[in-house]
């Protein structure tokens, strides 16, 4: 094919990458079902015939095997046994029981939240700043030839949030006011209170004019 193909891409990453990525790990050994050890974490590098049980490495001595470990449902491997075979650059690393690890492949995050300024190039889980990809297969996507960088929705800024918190403000004051202008004052409700009131009755004089001499 020509530059920037498929095939360029996958010459660029080791035989093995895109099947470890795809394999299901953590399952039972069709070969071993009734051995407490079928648990298959294990994959031949050299072989590349799918997950492996502990069992299965008799037959696969002297062959490249990695062990995968598991975190929170998601599947990761050492550093330090990924790193001799694979270049892990810009993939971020986590320590998980005391090891460093990476993820195998994305975990995608709803939106990350405010304050983040770097996330994964493939998937936008947040990230530290120097890291580029959230996981192997991560990068394995970002860095093809024909790849293109997602753009994500505008966070509401602050300025955003200030002009909401100011058109909620002025349709409460709006609200106040129509309620204000349809309710009478209490002091034109005692003003015609007391124009319906009767005049206040005064003692008539006594009578007979007095003149003193």
């Amino acid at each position: 094919m020509g530059a920037g193909g498929p095939d360029e891409d996958d010459n660029r990453w080791p035989p093995w990458l895109k099947p470890l990525l795809k394999q299901t790990f953590f399952v039972q050994c069709k070969q071993h079902a009734d051995s407490h050890k079928s648990e298959c974490n294990m994959y031949c590098l050299d072989c590349m015939n799918g997950s492996l049980c502990s069992l299965c490495l008799i037959h696969h001595k002297d062959h490249r095997v990695i062990q995968i470990r598991r975190s929170s449902y998601h599947d990761v491997i050492r550093v330090n046994e990924i790193q001799k075979v694979l270049d892990i650059t810009g993939v971020q690393t986590y320590i998980i029981n005391s090891a460093r690890v990476v993820f195998l492949n994305e975990r995608p995050q709803p939106r990350p939240g405010k304050g983040v300024t770097n996330t994964c190039e493939v998937c936008e889980r947040s990230l530290l700043d120097s890291y580029r990809f959230c996981s192997l297969g991560c990068k394995r996507v970002g860095t093809s030839n024909n790849f293109q960088k997602k753009h994500s929705a505008p966070m509401a800024s602050d300025s955003d949030d200030s002009y909401c918190s100011s058109s909620h403000a002025r349709n409460l004051n709006s609200m106040v006011q129509k309620f204000t202008s349809s309710t009478p004052s209490p002091t034109s409700v005692n003003y015609r209170t007391a124009k319906r009131r009767k005049g206040i009755p005064h003692r008539a004089p006594m009578g007979g004019l007095i003149i003193e001499y």
